[in-house]
Parts: structure tokens; sequence; C-alpha cells
């Protein structure tokens, strides 16, 4: 455990955490909503501080970030709990439990960072839950991280105030953002949170030198709207350009949301034509097989420079971070 930042003290010994836009007054004994933030005798702990309960070592493309080291390790922790409930969520056994129903394991900062060194990873992903729960967990082991050369990765909704943002990714060299829907009614009914504070973070990622890439869950009859995809791509371009990854994800029926039919290959290629369409570069498809839409293109001379099979890398052919046919930059961290 140990005291978490962004947090303010008020009367009768409550605390009002500033973490996220729900800012939780929480009385003395008392969890935040996220489960894992908790009022002990006025001071608002983290108490799942080097507690993680999922352990990992992924390929950088489950995140998924395929503009990020393509085909590298990347060693992958998360804890219990979550600042959003979402009704679909494939993780839900462990992020909307709370911390004493995983025994979990001991795991430092500097711990992470040698075990990540030791198991020849490049970087170190805050994923499975939301890592920004875990705040002062991810911080100290993101400074250790950069430290010894380690990149840092935040796989997360966005839900996170501005300030602790700011601080934050300083740190941080890589991050997928959930746009779960362009839709707050969908936000509200189905994830408990609301849209604006996610588009926010979208913006301010863009101000940082994060690379960042964007995944859609696309939901049959919740958020498969043609005209409200196309929406969101609108403002992916205007607000932050054509060279952000854009990954639109199948559902499959799970927790809450089981009566619902899984999604459709077709609705997937025609969210992916309607973002290339209007122009963004690399819009992608995952977790079902669409053939050719797990690659990447040169944006201008269209070559195939990267070809995928799931999260397998079979060619790439980027040079120097560039088309290898007409040495066009490909926007991306590519070494």
């Amino acid at each position: 455990m140990k005291e978490a930042l962004f947090y303010k003290k008020l009367k009768d010994n409550k605390v009002q955490c500033l973490l996220c836009p729900r800012e939780c007054i929480i009385p003395e004994g008392k969890m935040g909503f996220c489960k894992v933030r908790k009022n002990i005798k006025g001071k608002l702990t983290a108490v799942v501080y080097s507690r993680p309960c999922s352990i990992q070592i992924d390929p950088i493309e489950k995140k998924p970030l395929f503009h990020f080291l393509p085909g590298h390790k990347s060693f992958s922790i998360g804890t219990t709990g979550c600042n959003l409930a979402c009704k679909h969520c494939q993780n839900y056994t462990t992020s909307q439990a709370y911390p004493e129903e995983f025994l979990g394991y001991d795991l430092t900062p500097e711990k992470a960072v040698s075990e990540a060194i030791k198991n020849d990873c490049k970087s170190i992903a805050y994923t499975y839950n939301e890592p920004s729960i875990f705040y002062e967990y991810v911080f100290d082991t993101a400074k250790i991280a950069r430290q010894s050369k380690l990149k840092n990765v935040m796989v997360t909704n966005g839900f996170i105030n501005p300030e602790p943002f700011k601080q934050l990714y300083k740190y941080i060299d890589g991050a997928n953002v959930d746009l779960k829907a362009f839709d707050d009614k969908f936000y509200r009914e189905i994830t408990t949170a609301w849209l604006e504070p996610v588009l926010t973070t979208l913006k301010n990622l863009k101000k940082t030198n994060t690379w960042f890439e964007i995944t859609n869950l696309i939901i049959p009859t919740l958020n498969d709207d043609l005209k409200q995809i196309k929406k969101m791509c609108e403002w992916i371009k205007a607000e932050l350009g054509l060279d952000v990854p854009l990954h639109f994800t199948a559902f499959y029926p799970t927790y809450k949301l089981t009566n619902l039919p899984s999604t459709s290959p077709e609705i997937l290629i025609k969210a992916r034509n309607i973002a290339l369409k209007l122009g963004l570069h690399f819009v992608y498809v995952g977790n079902t097989y669409v053939e050719g839409a797990e690659n990447t293109y040169c944006p201008k001379c269209k070559e195939l420079l990267i070809e995928r099979r799931g999260f397998i890398i079979l060619q790439n052919k980027i040079k120097d971070g560039k088309c290898f046919s007409c040495n066009t930059k490909i926007a991306g961290v590519w070494e």
C-alpha cells in the first residue's frame, strides 16, 4: 500500500479523489468506485500498489499497438478494479473485483523492471484492467523503466483527469485508448462513465510525445450505427490527424451482454472502409480474421509494408521508419 496522489482532505475524515472525472468523495474506511483507492484514517491509500493480479509476457500487437516496435515482447501487468463498469468487459473477473478477492503477486516497481529485462522485453505494458487506477504503481515503475531504457505502454479507457494525465504521460511512450463509442448515451448506459473526458484525453495525447492508437470495439445494436462511426472518424481526422491508427475490433458475447450476437466481419469491413474513405491512413480490423485488414500499407504508394497474421509479424519492410519503395515516412515508433 502507498498513499495515493491527487486527492484532498474534507471534513469528518472524508477525502475526495481527484484522479479521474468521478472525483469520488470517500468516507473513512470506504473505497472509491474503482475498488482500489481506500480512505484509511483520513488518508487516501492505493491498496494495490506493487500487488498485480495479472502478469504476462505478450506480443505488443495484442494491446493492440501496430506502429510501436512491431514484433517485440511486452512485460504486461494489471491489478483488480476499474473506474468503469462496462457491461461487455472481457476481464470482468478482475476489473470488477476487490483486491482481497485475489491473492496477487508481490511485484515492486524495481522487480517489475528487472523481470522485464530478464525476459527480453522492450517495454512494460500497464493493461488488463484500467491502469490509471493503480496510478502510483504505474508512475513509480515507469520512471525506473525509463532509466533502464525500457518503453512504457498504457492500455487505457482514457477516463482520467488532465493534471494526473499530464504528470504520468511524461513517462509513457505508447498508448492504446479504447474509444468505446462516439455517443455519450452509450457511455452512460453501457460503461457508467461519460464521453467528454475520453475525448479530452485523446486531444491531450496529441500534444505529448506519446505514440498512441485507438481501439473501437463494435457491439451489434449498441454502437454499430455507420453514421455514428463516420462521425467518430471525422472527429479523429479533424482533432487528431490522419496518422493515428484506428483498430475496429469484434465483440463476442460476455459478462452482462451474452444476449447479443458477435460482431460480423461485414460490419467491421464497412467501418474500415468508412475510415479509409475519409482519408485515415492506418485502419485495422481485429478479434476476427479479415484478409489484409491487419496489414500496414504505405499511405502514398500503397505497398504492403507489414504483413500480420494475428499477433505474428510475417514480414516488415519498413526501413528507417520509411516505406522501402517510395521513401515516405511512416508514422510510428520503429526503433
